[in-house]
C-alpha cells in the first residue's frame, strides 16, 4: 500500500494570505518527497477557501520544481469546467514540465456552488464530464481531431506539442458509488474514492466494485489501482487526538456545507454547518490518532486490497505540527505496509 498527502490548501483566515498558504503546502510536498512518500494530491475548487486551489496544474509544476521523486495527483481536475481544446494542451505541457510524474485525476465536479456559478447546472454535469473526457482523450491520442457532438462541436485541429506518452498522462476517475467504480475500472482507469461519512460495509462494497471491475477489464485493468482519500493525522496522546477530531469535525461541518449542503459562503469563507453525526463516530472513520491504531486502522484497508492512501492533514491544524504528523507518520507507520524502495533521507 502506498501512501500519499493532499495538498489541500486550506484558508480558514484571510488575514494568513493565501501566499503563505502555498508556502505551507510546498514544504509539505518537499518533506514527502523526501520522506519516502508515494505521491502528493492537488484538489480543485473555485471561488472558496476550503480545498482552495483553482490552479491545479499550474501547482503541478511548482510543486515539480521543488521535489525530485513524488508523484503529483490532481485529485481531482474539473472537466465540465474547461473547454477540452485548451486543457489538453496544458496537459501535456504540464506532463513535461512535471518530468512524467503528472497522474490526472479528473472528475465531474461535485460542488454545486461553483459549478452552477460557471454557468453550468448540475444536472448536465454527467452529460458533460462524458463528452469531455471522450474529447481530451482523442486529442491526446490523435492528430487532425474533429468533433460533432452535444458540447463541443469543431472542425480538426491537432494538439500540440503532442504527448510524451501516447494517450498523455496515465488518468484517475474520481467516483464514490459502487456502481460507478465498478464502470470505471472495467474501462482500465485507476480510480479515486472516499466512502465520506458512510460505514466500513459501504467502503468494502467500494472495493469490491473496483475489484470486479478491474477482473472484467482483463489486460487493461492488469495494473490499475484504487486509492482512498482520507482525513488523518498523527497524534502523540489522546488530548491531542480529542483535539484533532475535534477541529477535522469543525472542517467537515465546513465540506458539508458544499458538498451537497446549502453552499453557504461569505465572501469566499465556507461556514461550518452543525454535523449529525456524533463525534465518536467521526473518530472510529477517519485516520487521526497514534501509531497503533493508525495501523490498525490501515491494515483493514490493506486487507481489502486499498493500492494507494491519500492523508488530508489540512484540516486546520498548526503548520509545524502539521509537518511533524507528516514525519511521525512516515517514520512510525509507513513501514509496515511498504517496501522502501527508495531509503528516506533523514530530515534534521
Amino acid at each position: 500500500m502506498k501512501f500519499s498527502i493532499q495538498l489541500s490548501s486550506d484558508y480558514p483566515d484571510k488575514a494568513y494570505g493565501g501566499d503563505r498558504v502555498y508556502q505551507d503546502m510546498l514544504a509539505q510536498a518537499a518533506l514527502a518527497d523526501r520522506l519516502g512518500y508515494d505521491a502528493v494530491a492537488i484538489t480543485e475548487h473555485h471561488f472558496m477557501n476550503c480545498l482552495m486551489m483553482p490552479a491545479p496544474l499550474q501547482f503541478a509544476v511548482k510543486i515539480a520544481a521543488h521535489t525530485e521523486q513524488l508523484k503529483i495527483i490532481t485529485a481531482i481536475s474539473i472537466l465540465p469546467i474547461r473547454d477540452m481544446r485548451i486543457f489538453a494542451g496544458e496537459v501535456v505541457v504540464a506532463d513535461i514540465f512535471t518530468e512524467g510524474r503528472l497522474l490526472l485525476g479528473v472528475g465531474r465536479g461535485n460542488f454545486a456552488y461553483e459549478i452552477e456559478r460557471l454557468g453550468i447546472p448540475m444536472e448536465e454535469t454527467r452529460a458533460r464530464f462524458d463528452e469531455s473526457l471522450e474529447v481530451l482523450q482523442a486529442l491526446l491520442r490523435e492528430e487532425e481531431v474533429s468533433w460533432d457532438g452535444t458540447y463541443y462541436k469543431f472542425d480538426p485541429i491537432t494538439v500540440m506539442p503532442r504527448p510524451m506518452n501516447p494517450g498523455g498522462p496515465p488518468m484517475m476517475m474520481a467516483a464514490v458509488k459502487p456502481e460507478a467504480i465498478y464502470h470505471c475500472a472495467r474501462q482500465g482507469y485507476h480510480v479515486q474514492t472516499t466512502p465520506l461519512a458512510g460505514r466500513q460495509s459501504f467502503l468494502r462494497e467500494q472495493v469490491e466494485a473496483f475489484n470486479r471491475g478491474k477482473e472484467e477489464a482483463g489486460e487493461a485493468g492488469k495494473d490499475i489501482e484504487l486509492t482512498l482519500l482520507r482525513v488523518g493525522f498523527m497524534c502523540h496522546n489522546e488530548m491531542e487526538k480529542r483535539e484533532r477530531v475535534q477541529m477535522a469535525q469543525y472542517f467537515l461541518g465546513r465540506f458539508d456545507n458544499v458538498h451537497g449542503g446549502p453552499g453557504i459562503i461569505d465572501n469566499g469563507m465556507v461556514r461550518s454547518l452543525p454535523r449529525s453525526q456524533a463525534m465518536d463516530q467521526v473518530a472510529r472513520s477517519l485516520l487521526i490518532g497514534m501509531k497503533q491504531e493508525m495501523i490498525d486502522k490501515l491494515s483493514v484497508y490493506d486487507e481489502l486490497g486499498v493500492g494507494r492512501v491519500i492523508l488530508n492533514v489540512n484540516f486546520g491544524c498548526d503548520p509545524h505540527e502539521t509537518l511533524d504528523s507528516i514525519q511521525y507518520f512516515a517514520e512510525e507507520v509507513m513501514p509496515h505496509f511498504t517496501r522502501q524502495d527508495r531509503p528516506a533521507k533523514k530530515i534534521a
